[in-house]
């Protein structure tokens, strides 16, 4: 009975942010407090010695994983923000811009018309569906910075802000290039296998993260230019994965990886040449823009660590596994299949820490099999949708955004989205 009320509690806490409460604040306070009262039960009616001093030390090895993260991010901000400096300088963000200004003036309608923004979204999103996080990242920051320009309330999430976090976080991905090399490691017949059902699955987290952002901001979707925008981007997913299927998982992976690194390459070469096009001193825009990339990086250090450590306590605390019971408990009580539970934990952990999951990940392709219906449907899981809370804190974080409005709402329920989406998908492909 009382893994049934942790349950209930517990699963409370995630629908919380669903209603009310969408401040970080509120979620970084339940982290501690769920851990604590989990790990006290554990303390004194299971005789557990340990579980105090795993989330001490959680603590600590999640701040240094902070500083980690925000160290390693300094060297790759640095070159695409100078990289994003060359392009701007050499007019390509502008004609980004002006191509995509008669979708994205629908879809951000408190933009202004021609704004550079919109060329800084397009290159975010067009990293993401590569699968260059490294890229994406920094691209992203970029974008935050100058919607942050626009932004009347500075310390509020705009409406822009937000439909644009949750085009980040329900993690849309044309080439899991990384997914299928964990999996070619773990020994999988066919690394390629969960590429179709990733597709489907992230397609399906990210228009429902844009439809449920645009009734909460009141966008009209059923005018021409939305209708044909969609609709053709899923003509070209469409594509990709007939494409794809015809190939075999030698050259389905040799294909995405050398396409996704030579279009990177492209992007780069042509930023230089528009700027010496433009008579632009290249290297000169691309120190100017390292610089911009350096302050970020030490700017988002204290939110890095806010964020990762109330995960790791949350996880330290055995509070994710007693989530996991009380989720296959229920299932089992209602006469449902309890198969996918097994990959739950990195459904539920990928909201919080993209390594986090893509840890347990690795662990159920390493107990259960990398072929083994658990196996597959973690990695499903893992690129279906993106890192929410982490997006939240280094997003926001970076241009000292504090009140998130519907943000997590719309973020958490296309993460939700997502991963119905993938566990059904899974059920048919596997």
């Amino acid at each position: 009975m009382h893994n049934f009320l942790l349950f209930a509690f517990l699963l409370f806490f995630f629908l919380l942010p669903l209603h009310a409460i969408m401040v970080l604040n509120y979620i970084w306070i339940a982290f501690f407090i769920i851990a604590f009262i989990i790990a006290l039960f554990r303390f004194i009616v299971l005789g557990d010695m340990e579980v105090f001093p795993a989330i001490m030390n959680s603590t600590f090895d999640s701040s240094k994983t902070a500083f980690e993260i925000s160290l390693g991010l300094t060297g790759v901000l640095s070159l695409w923000l100078g990289i994003m400096k060359i392009g701007e300088k050499g007019g390509i963000v502008n004609v980004l811009a002006r191509v995509l200004t008669p979708l994205f003036s629908k879809l951000f309608p408190d933009i202004p018309k021609g704004h550079p923004v919109t060329g800084s979204i397009f290159m975010n999103i067009a990293a993401n569906m590569l699968g260059l996080d490294n890229a994406a990242t920094p691209l992203g920051l970029k974008a935050m910075e100058q919607l942050q320009e626009l932004n009347p309330k500075k310390d509020t999430a705009s409406n822009p802000m937000i439909m644009f976090l949750v085009l980040n976080t329900s993690g849309l991905t044309l080439i899991p290039v990384s997914i299928m090399v964990y999996r070619a490691q773990m020994g999988a017949a066919q690394p390629s296998d969960i590429f179709v059902p990733i597709l489907l699955a992230t397609f399906i987290s990210t228009i429902s993260g844009i439809v449920i952002t645009s009734i909460y901001q009141r966008i009209n979707l059923f005018n021409r230019t939305l209708l044909l925008g969609l609709g053709g981007a899923c003509l070209v997913v469409a594509s990709v994965i007939w494409g794809f299927s015809q190939m075999s998982k030698e050259s389905m992976n040799a294909v995405s990886t050398v396409g996704a690194n030579f279009l990177l390459m492209g992007i780069i070469v042509s930023f230089i040449v528009s700027g010496m096009r433009k008579k632009v001193n290249v290297y000169d825009a691309f120190i100017e823009g390292a610089k911009a990339g350096f302050e970020t990086a030490v700017r988002i250090i204290p939110y890095l660590i806010a964020i990762l450590v109330g995960i790791g306590v949350f996880r330290a605390s055995g509070a994710m596994d007693t989530l996991i019971s009380g989720i296959s408990w229920t299932v089992s009580a209602l006469g449902g299949d309890t198969d996918f539970v097994g990959a739950l934990p990195t459904a539920l952990m990928k909201p919080l820490s993209g390594s986090g999951a893509r840890g347990l990940m690795v662990d159920a392709m390493t107990t259960y099999g990398a072929d083994s219906f658990v196996g597959r449907l973690s990695c499903v899981f893992q690129g279906s949708t993106d890192t929410t809370f982490y997006i939240l804190a280094v997003y926001f974080g970076s241009v000292g955004v504090r009140y998130t409005r519907h943000a997590v709402a719309c973020g958490l329920l296309a993460d939700l989205a997502g991963i119905i989406a993938a566990i059904g998908i899974c059920y048919l492909f596997f």
